[in-house]
């Protein structure tokens, strides 16, 4: 059975959708980031800057949230992955690292979407 996969990506929420045998199934995926991130720095005197402490403390929760859509993704036989930001790209590396470079058949910018857009885009690019 050949799973294809659909990817929509910001830092905010991934929207994937899965094409099997079976048919189309939607899974959304939240990073539970703000728009705007704002961690509470503690005592950051003894670790570094309040900066660098923030720094550190939304990319562990960005790689929280990359691992979360990598497992959902795992078993898929071709990945296509598109998005507005950066987000994207930072996945792809991430996935590259976990040796999963060979499914991803293309990165491309994408405008914000609805549930159905994207849907429908993941078809067409299917079917192509």
């Amino acid at each position: 059975m050949k799973r294809k996969i659909g990817l929509w990506i910001d830092h905010r929420k991934a929207i994937i959708v899965f094409i099997t045998d079976e048919g189309e199934k939607i899974k959304k995926i939240a990073s539970g980031m703000e728009k705007h991130v704002r961690f509470s720095s503690g005592d950051a005197s003894e670790i570094g800057s309040t900066e660098d402490v923030r720094d550190r403390q939304f990319e562990n929760h960005l790689n929280a949230y990359y691992d979360e859509i990598i497992a959902a993704v795992r078993d898929a036989d071709a990945i296509h992955i598109f998005g507005p930001g950066e987000a994207k790209g930072e996945l792809q590396k991430r996935m590259e690292h976990e040796g999963l470079n060979i499914h991803i058949l293309a990165v491309e910018t994408a405008d914000k979407m609805t549930d159905r857009q994207i849907s429908a885009k993941v078809q067409e690019h299917f079917l192509v």
